[in-house]
Formats: structure tokens, C-alpha cells, sequence
């Protein structure tokens, strides 16, 4: 196999050359462009040998465009060699949610960065990554002598099966720093990323039940915190209220996260209880699970890897989705939080998806697309049907869902049973990912409680902090606890929530997970998040 039976691009193919002639054009930046043919192109089947395919790099005006034609190929590496050896941090993303473990580190070359990842000197930081909506699920590795991507173009755990037609597998594009910080060029190379993204015109903010009740919800519990919300919030934007899981039929049995999906006998009728929301002043949401099966589903719907999961390829089940969702538009619910389709179709949470967002050898019933494309066609068949109701993403990939989601869970859950996990979750995707705010979509760091189990003197900064960055605001109260403070800090917060406001900004994010000092609306903020006794070390 030779380099021209892998590579054909729309210009001369660049030879590989000595490091030393790759370092950086100009001595006064650090900044390695790779709008460039790459010096290193590979396909590779699933069992890592290598195999001839068609690949095509075409350098366009500010991006780098993939295309592959052929059959075999699971992943695709390009490799473009150059000096990075002046680099200080470097800062990757996630495949989904974050868990708590997004941070700037020092080189580390096996370290896969989905989709973007950003590298400092110390002086300027530049941006490296692939734009919203790629065609293959891509991963970035860096290390001082050049950068690595990798595109996994399987479909589901076998090769995509492409039948003749090209895929367009990513737009490559990359940002030089200009001495901002390294905040603000976080924020200005999603935006370069960010292809049509889906915005609201009025900042989302609410309540949602789950870390409260924790799926023992009902009718009477939701309207009345729906009631306190909407006397709280005297903003013309009006809050949402979230209906997280239990109010369908499949918790009442005792089958969580399954339908039917129509309301139990703890709600009863859904249109009638969306109607009671907006009688109360607020927006009606509820959650759902698109991928889970109905009990008359036919087991050829069902995902070969697991058959307790729908396979999102065949057509019956994106109709089926599609009827869910207008129904609940039909009730009147104004936003719907759809969750773990990511789990149910790759059976990964991001966490454990390193190089390998799914195992290999599983196929789904239609191979013909990769899994990017099979998600990306799943969220924009929940678009579709939702029409111009509000999204919410859940376990989903953000990356993915830009132009669909007008709003998008950022980390894994917070918790109304263990600040640790509040502070873990919820401060360490904020800071992370707060720059994906409005370039995206708008981030929501999920919940913050109002409950005995978490003191009020950690939740209330992180109530602040939440506030005060310009990201969405949900809250959780626990009726029973509720005192004047919570209800002065609420009231407060929920002004603030009610208008686009400047994005906060962490000042020691490179030097920790769980930064302290903040930049909110525009003065210097710093909070205390460990309490009395420290970080708890056990599972939370």
C-alpha cells in the first residue's frame, strides 16, 4: 500500500519532512496551522490493519474537508507533524456529558479529545477541532511533535457500509490565538465551529422535579412548586416547568424509563395538566425516552446489540418517535427533555467511550450510515416533530445536536442527596463548557437542589454561580424546606435568569477541576465549595 493509494487530495500531497521544517512560520507564535494536506493518512479496518480506501482532503478557504469512498474502513487517521513542544496545557472535550473530569492538562499523548480540543503556551491558546455536524465521530490526540485526528466512521460496531456514495466525514478547522484569554478563545473557536446553530430568543430557565422527587412525582406535587416558581419569577419571560421521569405509565408499573407514554394515574390527563401549568404562569415541559420499546413493538425493531433498545435505523421507529413527540406538542408541552439515547443505541456512557464510543462487531439493521449520521438523523427527526417547542438534549452529543437543540445538558447529573456531586458535576461542566453558551446552544449545568440533604450555604453559591454565568437555570425545591432566604435568593437568581446576561468566566480553570474564581457580571467572584469537612472520596 502505497500513500497515493490512500490519499488523493485537490492539491501537490505534502511530503513528509524533518520536524525542524515544520516548526512554526513565524517565531513570534506557537500556532501550527493544519489547513494543510495532512503528512500521514490511514485507514484501518476493525481488527487495526490497514487497508486501501479512497480518502480526499481538500483545503477550502477556512477549513479542511474530509471525504472517504470505499468499503473495509472503520477509523481514519490524519496526522500532521510540527513542533508543539512549546505548549504548556491542553484542553480536550467529551463525546456527551462530561463527568466531572474536563481539565487542562500537560502534554499527554494517548489522551483522545473529542471533537475540539484547545492548547496554550501560556501566553496565547489556539483551537483545533471539527465543525458541528460531522459525518464521522472524530477525536483529537496531541503531543509535541505534531497533532493526530481520528475519525471512527463505523456504523454502530461494524464499517459503514456506503454502497457507492461518498461520505464527507468532517471540515477541519483550527484557530490562532490573539493573547485573549484563554477563555475567550475557547468562545471564539466554538463559534467558528458552530454551524447554524439553533438559539432561543429568550434565555430557558425553571424547575424540574428529578432531584427532588426523584421519579415519585405527581400532579399535585408539580403544581405546586410550578406555583411558587411562577410567583418567584416576574419576568414577561416565563419560566419552564420540567416534568422529569414518572409521570408516564411505565414508572407507575414499575419499568422506569419506558412508556406507555401517557399520563399515570398520579397525573391523568396531560393536555388538562399542561393547561393547569400555563393557568399557573409557566412554561410546561416533560421528559422522555425515545429509544426505550412500547410492549406492542415487534422484536425486528429492537437493536441487535440489546434488544431492550429500539434500533434508531429502521424507518418504523423514527415514526414511532416522531408520534410521541407530536403528541406531546398536541398536549400543549412547550419543551421536552429527551434522554439516553446515547446509552440505549452505542451502550457507552461518554466516560467510558475513550478511542471507542461502542464496542465492535454489532450491526444495526441499516449499516449504510455512521453512527454520527444515525444520531444526527434521530435529532433531527425529534426536531422535526417538535416543531417550535423547546429541546433539550440529554446524554445526547452535543456535537451533533447543534441546529436541532436549542438547549443542551453539558455533565452528568447533579444531586439533591450529595453537594460532592454538585460540586464534582455541576462546577466542573460550567467552567469547561460554559463557552459553548450561545455558540452552540445555550448549556444548561443541570439542577440546582433545594433540599434537606444539601446545606443551603454551598448551594446558595452554587445557585449564584449558575445565575450570574448567563447559562440556563433550573432549580429543584423540596417544598417542605422552603424559607424566606431560599425564596429572596430565588427571586433574585430568577431575574437575573430572565435575561441574556455575559457569560461567566473561570480565572483559574488551567490550575484546577473545580475552579473557585470566576468573572461574573464583570467583577471577580471567588466561592468556597468544599464545606466543612473536604471532598468525599467514596461514590456519590
Amino acid at each position: 500500500m502505497t500513500r497515493r493509494d490512500l490519499l488523493k487530495t485537490s492539491a501537490a500531497t505534502t511530503i513528509a519532512a524533518p520536524l525542524a521544517s515544520l516548526a512554526p512560520a513565524s517565531t513570534m507564535s506557537s500556532f501550527l496551522s493544519i489547513l494543510r494536506n495532512p503528512d500521514l493518512v490511514q485507514a484501518f479496518d476493525l481488527d487495526n490493519n490497514l487497508v486501501q480506501v479512497e480518502i480526499e482532503t481538500k483545503v477550502e478557504l477556512d477549513h479542511l474537508r474530509i471525504s472517504y469512498q470505499g468499503k473495509g474502513a472503520a477509523r481514519l487517521h490524519f496526522r500532521w507533524r510540527g513542533d508543539l513542544s512549546m505548549m504548556k496545557r491542553f484542553l480536550g472535550d467529551h463525546w456527551e456529558r462530561s463527568y466531572a473530569d474536563l481539565q487542562w492538562q500537560g502534554e499527554s499523548p494517548n489522551r483522545p479529545m473529542p471533537w475540539y480540543f484547545m492548547v496554550s503556551d501560556l501566553k496565547s491558546t489556539h483551537g483545533y477541532g471539527v465543525r458541528t455536524g460531522a459525518g464521522a465521530m472524530c477525536f483529537w490526540m496531541a503531543d509535541a511533535e505534531g497533532i493526530s485526528l481520528w475519525a471512527d466512521i463505523r456504523s454502530g460496531g461494524v464499517p459503514v457500509e456506503l454502497g457507492g456514495r461518498t461520505l464527507h466525514v468532517a471540515d477541519v478547522v483550527c484557530r490562532e490565538g490573539k493573547g485573549e484569554s484563554a477563555f475567550a478563545a475557547t468562545q471564539a473557536f466554538c463559534r467558528q465551529m458552530s454551524v447554524s446553530p439553533r438559539l432561543p430568543e429568550q434565555p430557558l430557565y425553571g424547575t424540574n422535579d428529578w432531584n427532588y422527587a426523584y421519579g415519585n412525582n405527581n400532579a399535585e406535587l408539580i403544581a405546586g412548586v410550578s406555583g411558587l416558581i411562577s410567583e418567584l419569577a416576574t419576568d414577561a419571560n416565563r419560566p419552564y416547568s420540567v416534568i422529569d421521569e414518572g409521570w408516564a405509565m411505565g414508572p407507575f408499573e414499575n419499568r422506569f424509563g419506558h412508556g406507555p407514554w401517557e399520563g399515570n394515574p398520579k397525573f391523568g390527563d396531560m393536555g388538562a395538566f399542561a393547561a393547569r401549568l400555563k393557568g399557573l404562569g409557566v412554561r410546561p415541559g416533560l421528559w422522555f425516552r425515545p429509544l426505550t420499546p412500547l410492549p406492542e413493538h415487534k422484536d425486528k425493531w429492537r437493536l441487535s446489540r440489546d434488544h431492550n433498545y429500539l434500533d434508531p435505523t429502521i424507518p418504523e421507529v423514527h415514526e414511532h418517535v416522531r408520534t410521541q413527540m407530536k403528541k406531546f406538542v398536541g398536549w400543549g408541552y412547550e419543551m421536552v427533555k429527551h434522554d439516553f439515547s446515547s446509552w440505549d443505541f452505542l451502550g457507552r456512557w461518554g466516560m467510558q467511550m475513550g478511542p471507542n464510543p461502542t464496542q465492535n462487531g454489532w450491526r444495526p439493521a441499516d449499516a449504510s450510515k455512521t453512527t454520527a449520521e444515525i444520531l444526527t438523523d434521530l435529532y433531527k427527526t425529534i426536531r422535526a416533530a417538535a416543531g417550535d417547542i423547546r429541546l433539550i438534549g440529554c446524554n445526547t452529543m452535543g456535537h451533533l445536536a447543534v441546529g436541532t437543540h436549542e438547549l443542551q445538558r453539558i455533565g452528568d447529573d447533579t444531586s439533591g442527596r450529595s453537594w460532592n456531586r454538585n460540586r464534582r458535576m455541576g462546577v466542573n461542566t460550567l467552567a469547561f463548557r460554559a463557552a459553548q453558551h450561545r455558540s452552540f446552544f445555550e448549556v444548561d449545568p443541570d439542577i440546582v437542589s433545594i433540599t434537606k440533604a444539601v446545606p443551603w450555604n454551598l448551594v446558595e453559591q452554587w445557585l449564584q454561580l449558575v445565575s450570574q454565568s448567563g447559562v440556563a437555570l433550573f432549580v429543584a425545591i423540596e417544598p417542605s424546606v422552603v424559607e424566606p432566604k431560599h425564596r429572596e435568593a430565588l427571586k433574585k437568581a430568577f431575574a437575573l435568569a430572565a435575561k441574556q446576561q455575559t457569560v461567566g468566566e473561570p480565572l483559574d480553570w488551567m490550575d484546577t477541576l473545580c475552579p473557585r474564581q470566576w468573572k461574573l457580571l464583570g467583577k471577580k467572584t471567588e466561592f468556597h465549595w468544599m464545606g466543612e469537612s473536604g471532598a468525599w472520596p467514596f461514590s456519590d
